[in-house]
């Protein structure tokens, strides 16, 4: 074989070996990562996610020697960030900061552009926050259980927000009031801060949402908080019992988050992310931060999340479907 034929041979095996591993010459595992890291985030800056995100992203970065941009790109329940790194070159340039959202809204959702398990690679569990029920203190209760009792006994008269239809807000107390035979009326609203105001205001009832957006509130007193939705009660809020405790049922239900990637994303790059994730999440000042806000750090291997990811995929699908949710 002449030298022009090698030549040409070892380019088309270099070409055949490409489209088998795509993102192969741009995240080789020796260099990786020799620029910066866009991480994609499905909601609007200054939320919990996005705090969250922020902070795991800042420590990353410096322990990557390389910038994390977070870029949020809010809509449809976090769908356009998901399938916008769904279809991202699997080169580990761009990530999502995902939470509890891309196993729950593909059964929401009429049409998704993503599929959570065959289309993004899991990197790892970061964080989850317990969610908080909470009342307008003008709703004279001081339990879970009177609560569902007042509910009981005047059925659809009590409204309860969420940040929209779908959410693991809605879906919580929906879970809640059905397992109970309860008749309340759910009012979607565009993002977390407008139904927050309506339930400040009056205009709903109680509210199920995030342990950091809800502490505010909870700590001056303008809402009340009746209980967690974690297996645990919450360190930032001792007195408060869980649904457990307060109903004597196992439920539980927790907004979690994490980091995925596009499928095909080489291992060696999943394996130094998660590597440089897990180092993050025990960092002593990254815990504090983040506890401070009522998130609990978590982490683990890319494995493991990815069998977590699959089992709260098939979980939601029942819960969904018995809410009736549904979005075209």
């Amino acid at each position: 074989m002449n030298q022009q034929a090698l030549r040409a041979g070892l380019a088309a095996l270099a070409c055949a070996a490409a489209s088998l591993w795509p993102g192969l010459a741009g995240a080789q595992p020796g260099d990786y990562p020799n620029k910066p890291i866009r991480m994609i985030v499905g909601f609007a800056p200054g939320g919990p996610t996005d705090i969250v995100a922020r902070v795991i992203g800042q420590a990353l970065g410096d322990k990557l020697g390389q910038a994390i941009v977070v870029e949020n790109r809010p809509g449809a329940g976090a769908n356009i960030a998901a399938e916008t790194v769904a279809k991202a070159v699997p080169d580990g340039y761009t990530v999502l900061y995902n939470t509890s959202s891309i196993t729950i809204a593909p059964w929401v959702y009429a049409r998704v552009g993503y599929d959570p398990v065959r289309d993004l690679a899991p990197v790892a569990l970061t964080a989850e926050m317990p969610l908080v029920l909470m009342v307008n203190p003008k709703v004279r209760v001081n339990s879970l259980k009177e609560l569902m009792q007042l509910i009981k006994s005047q059925p659809d008269h009590f409204n309860y927000g969420s940040s929209g239809t779908g959410a693991i807000e809605h879906l919580s107390s929906a879970q809640l009031t059905s397992m109970w035979q309860l008749k309340a009326i759910h009012v979607p609203y565009k993002g977390t801060a407008p139904a927050l105001v309506d339930l400040l205001a009056g205009q709903t009832q109680f509210m199920t949402t995030t342990l950091n957006t809800a502490l505010p509130y909870i700590r001056d007193g303008r809402l009340k908080a009746l209980a967690v939705t974690s297996r645990a009660r919450a360190a930032t809020l001792p007195d408060v019992p869980t649904v457990a405790e307060a109903l004597s049922t196992d439920f539980s239900s927790t907004a979690w988050q994490g980091i995925v990637a596009p499928a095909g994303t080489p291992a060696p790059v999943i394996a130094r992310l998660n590597q440089a994730i897990n180092a993050v999440l025990a960092s002593a000042p990254v815990r504090k931060v983040l506890a401070e806000q009522g998130v609990d750090v978590l982490g683990g291997t890319a494995q493991a999340y990815g069998a977590f990811i699959r089992s709260e995929y098939a979980r939601w699908q029942g819960v969904v479907k018995a809410s009736g949710a549904k979005i075209e």
